[in-house]
């Protein structure tokens, strides 16, 4: 599929969950990276909550039982306490796995946030490096951009910015973070290994990684491939593991490791419950890490 059609069919649906999340449009139903039961049958006309999603707000649509947003954040690995310590409306269920908790920050560290929606991820590492470290978001959708400036704002959190961006041409200077951290969007690349090299660029010598994606444990069919409902769903731009240390491998990282997260089974589960969905056939929420060398 050609690179550009996928940027923009990512783009406006993200874009559609950011304005929803703010009022802006009458649906304003939750969201979730998943598709809702998919079947290799009916895999073309899959989408993540249908066009018939009459959920709250504050519900999660992967599934068909309900569950709270809270509830969601919890099973992809957050607490109580990240929760609490968030700006309402930063948290919107679009996660894999909870990259700061792996990402051991310490105080007065520089992060980067490759793909940062309404800023979830960075509000909590903006509390691990503290005041004298910095949280640069970027995301390529200015509605998630200015969602998560406004939260920024509401919170009063002065420690993070956000810029809008690709991640495959990050607006950031080279050498300058310590830590790089995605969470549910490498995924949504079409140029995959420009993110990666990316990365590098962008990471001090020494610097980490700190990424929860949705990897593919085998080669993804054609079906899923092709169709950008599910790519966009973050099912069919999924890499196989395989690819992924390679990537990272060619783009310089080294102590390379992917491991998949507890509750992948689980959340693939949420994100697709029927018995004739393939989701859980192909694709596992994993955490990713890797080291720039010195």
């Amino acid at each position: 599929m050609d690179s550009e059609k996928i940027r923009e069919t990512v783009r406006e649906r993200y874009g559609s969950i950011a304005r929803a999340n703010r009022n802006e449009t009458p649906d304003a139903s939750g969201s979730c990276c998943g598709p809702n039961a998919i079947t290799l049958e009916t895999v073309s006309s899959a989408s993540c909550c249908g066009s018939d999603s009459d959920k709250t707000q504050n519900t999660s649509c992967c599934g068909s039982t309900e569950i709270t947003s809270e509830q969601m954040a919890v099973l992809i690995g957050y607490n109580e306490g990240d929760l609490k310590a968030i700006p309402e409306g930063a948290n919107m269920n679009l996660g894999c796995g909870n990259p700061v908790a792996l990402a051991s920050l310490k105080k007065g560290e520089t992060v980067v946030d490759l793909g940062c929606g309404g800023g979830f991820d960075c509000f909590l590492a903006a509390r691990e490096v503290g005041e004298e470290g910095q949280v640069i978001g970027v995301d390529m959708t200015a509605d998630m951009i200015s969602k998560a400036r406004d939260n920024a704002k509401k919170a009063s959190v002065e420690n993070v910015e956000f810029r809008l961006g690709e991640i495959e041409h990050l607006p950031v200077a080279d050498n300058t973070a310590d830590m790089i951290m995605s969470n549910c969007v490498i995924n949504l690349s079409p140029d995959k290994q420009a993110v990666y090299n990316e990365a590098f660029r962008v990471l001090k010598p020494g610097g980490r990684l700190s990424i929860s994606d949705v990897l593919a444990k085998i080669e993804l069919p054609d079906a899923i491939k092709n169709d950008l409902n599910l790519v966009s769903a973050c099912i069919g731009g999924a890499a196989t593991i395989q690819d992924t240390t390679i990537m990272l491998s060619e783009a310089g990282f080294q102590n390379i490791k992917i491991e998949p997260n507890d509750k992948s089974q689980e959340l693939i589960e949420q994100w697709s419950p029927s018995k004739e969905s393939a989701a859980g056939d192909y694709v596992v929420s994993a955490y990713i890490e890797g080291i720039k060398p010195v």
